[in-house]
């Protein structure tokens, strides 16, 4: 990569590497959602095999969060997004405040129960990138999509 281009982590590839991968070895799934927070992935086999090649020791974290969350997520070309998914499901949003508000890697567990209760088919790559920039404004985005199909879905009923 040239100095002043951006950086673009390849979400998909690890999208499709996991869908490979877990044909081959059907107890990939299992092994990634047994981890009980994100950290716990360093430890795991699996999650080296999905991120070869893909990430960088620079983004390993990142990718931390990604993988921790993939297991639970179907990927639907023109799928909701995260906030939408969790709208339509009728999650409670003191759930999804809880989430927000949370602290990491709280909010990330909290965020992996409501996508375990759900079990949401979603774009992949927007969501997997909400998810690899967690922060303040990623939250926030996942707020307003909740809310504003939310409203949307309020209107068409009335």
């Amino acid at each position: 990569m040239s100095e002043g281009q951006k950086y673009e982590p390849d979400l998909m590839a690890v999208y499709e590497r996991y869908e490979k991968v877990q044909k081959q070895k059907p107890g990939l799934q299992a092994e990634l959602r047994r981890v009980a927070r994100p950290e716990d992935l360093i430890e795991v086999p699996a999650f080296y095999r999905l991120i070869q090649n893909i990430a960088t020791s620079k983004d390993i974290y990142r990718f931390q969060r990604v993988v921790y969350c993939l297991p639970l997520i179907a990927h639907q070309d023109g799928g909701d997004s995260l906030g939408r998914a969790l709208a339509k499901a009728d999650i409670n949003e003191k759930r999804l405040f809880m989430v927000i508000r949370s602290e990491e890697p709280n909010d990330l567990i909290q965020l992996r129960r409501l996508l375990k209760q759900i079990q949401p088919k979603l774009d992949w790559l927007s969501a997997a990138k909400t998810i690899y920039y967690w922060n303040d404004r990623a939250k926030r985005q996942l707020l307003e999509d909740f809310f504003f199909y939310q409203n949307t879905k309020t209107k068409e009923s009335a």
